[in-house]
Formats: structure tokens, sequence, C-alpha cells
């Protein structure tokens, strides 16, 4: 349920800031809408089904294509499914902001065109509903086993989405290398700090855009809600309140992959991570959290089917 309301924010954030991008991009350069669909990982699915990337094509797939199960109406619809059969340990407000999120998107998705005439006011609604459901929530939960289990949903998909805007700007954005340094350049790096809301914090702490610095910001910052180590080292405490095991030990595998991701991070140099190759340094991060969120899945809501025993007879016989 976390998840699935994160996501669907992060995917609002994506497109509202991409449209903003083309406005504020130097004339005569193309509109990019395929990373839209690279950072959510459905570069094929929507190639084999849509063809060419364009803003009409990109925005219906990701936005109201029930078909595609990261598009914000399908995320949001799977929250309120999950809501639905845990009602008894959600509060009743959270049940009701989450069922009024979605009964917003699907009349938007029941009239398009209406909705996308003013797309940045959509996009906003979805943002503003994802941040009152996680308010209230944090409001009305006892700080218990569910409380974390929500928590733990939320950073880890922030996490991977933080880092897959970076993996998108860094490959995909930059066309050439002719760009680096332009003012062109300096709009798409601030871009991505917008895309998790960063823009302010960032100039706080920095000033000037230097990508290296956003890099390291959204990346290695111990204190920004959005930054990867961040996230991944509340998420570590949540999955570590859930387990019973102290901090520092595991018993189970999630808790040692994420316990090692989060000590990487802590220990990692945004020079060498440059260096050694950002995109590679992202890949195997990406990786690492699935399998930490596939382990998760395995250790507490996979069901396992019990070994079958033999008849009592044959056993006596033995």
């Amino acid at each position: 349920m976390s998840r699935y309301v994160e996501r669907a924010e992060n995917v609002a954030r994506f497109i509202e800031v991409n449209l903003q991008l083309m406005l504020d991009a130097p004339a005569g350069e193309g509109q990019q809408w395929l990373p839209l669909v690279n950072t959510t990982g459905d570069h094929e699915e929507f190639t084999k089904r849509h063809g060419e990337a364009n803003e009409q094509n990109v925005i219906q797939f990701l936005t109201f294509d029930p078909e595609n199960p990261n598009s914000i109406l399908s995320c949001v619809r799977a929250a309120r499914e999950n809501a639905r059969t845990v009602r008894e340990i959600i509060s009743s407000e959270m049940w009701l902001t989450l069922n009024k999120f979605y009964l917003m998107v699907t009349a938007a998705a029941e009239n398009e065109a209406v909705a996308l005439a003013n797309p940045h006011d959509f996009f906003s609604e979805v943002k503003n509903a994802s941040h009152l459901f996680n308010g209230i929530s944090a409001s009305t939960m006892t700080r218990a086993e569910s409380w974390h289990f929500f928590h733990l949903g939320r950073m880890l998909e922030r996490a991977d989405k933080t880092s897959r805007i970076l993996d998108v700007k860094y490959f995909i954005l930059l066309r050439s290398a002719e760009d680096v340094g332009t003012p062109f350049d300096d709009i798409q790096w601030a871009a991505v700090l917008r895309s998790a809301s960063a823009f302010e914090m960032y100039r706080k702490r920095h000033g000037r855009l230097a990508p290296r610095r956003v890099v390291e910001f959204l990346l290695l910052d111990r204190q920004f809600p959005r930054a990867v180590s961040h996230s991944l080292s509340v998420a570590r405490d949540s999955l570590h309140a859930i387990s019973g095991t102290p901090l520092g030990t595991f018993r189970y595998s999630p808790e040692k992959l994420l316990g090692q991701l989060c000590s990487e991070l802590v220990y990692a140099s945004v020079d060498e991570i440059v260096e050694s190759g950002l995109h590679e340094y992202l890949d195997e991060l990406q990786t690492t959290m699935n399998q930490v969120g596939a382990g998760i899945f395995e250790t507490f809501f996979a069901f396992k089917t019990p070994k079958s025993r033999k008849p009592a007879g044959q056993q006596q016989r033995q």
C-alpha cells in the first residue's frame, strides 16, 4: 500500500517536472519524453504498445493506462485494494483519505481530456493527496509493526526512484558532451532536483548548481529526506524494528543486504563514484535494492507451502 502511494506521487513528479523542462528548454530543442518511461522501468512495454514516445503517448501511459502496473491509476487502485485488506489495522482516516484519492484519479481517468487540459493542477492534486495520506498515517498510526512496514515500503520506493532519476539524467537526458556546463545543462540538473523536491534544500546547502554536488546531495546526504542514503537508513531501522534484531547484526538476508548497502553509502565518496562510473554504481545499487525488496517479501509475506506429509500407514511401515 505504502509503496504504491509513493510510486504514484513520484510518477506525478516526473511528468510535471518534464512539462516544465519543455517550457524552459532552448528554442528548437526536441522534446524528451522517453526518459520518463525509462525512469519507471517500462521502456520495453511502452515501445511494444505505443512505439513513438511523444507527450500524449507517454503521459497517457504513465497516468491513466490501466494495463500499465506503474501508471498513477494502477498504483492508486492497487494501494486502495491493499488498504481494504488491512482496514482493521489502519485508521479510518487513512482509509477515507486513500479512498478519496482513488475516486479523484478514477474520475480524472474517465475524462482524460478535461483532467489533462491543465496538467499542472492534476499532478499537483496527486502529489498533495499522497502528502495528505502520509501525514494522516504519521498522525494516526501506532508506532508498532504495521507502522514500520508502512515506513519501510515508502522509504525503499523513494530510494529506488531517486536513484533512477539520477541515472536517467546522467545517461539519457544529456545528449552530447557539448551540453556539459551550458545553461541547458543547468536547467536539466535543476529539473532533477525539482523531481525530488530538493531544489531549495540543495541551494541552501551548496549554492550554485554543480553536477557532482547534485549527485552527492541526492545520493549520499544523510539529512535530506529524499536522498538515497537517508531513505535507506530509515528503511533499515524500520526493518530491524520489525524483526527485533539489534542494529549492526542480522537474522534475515534482507537485513544483511540493507545493512551492507547503508554502510557502503556512509563511506562512499562522490568523486570515486563518478570516476568509476555513475551508471554502473546506480545499476548495482538498484539491483541490491531489488534484492532487499524480494528478500522482505520472501521473509515476511510469501506463502510457504507446508511440506507434504506421508500417510500414517506408510510412516509406520517405514
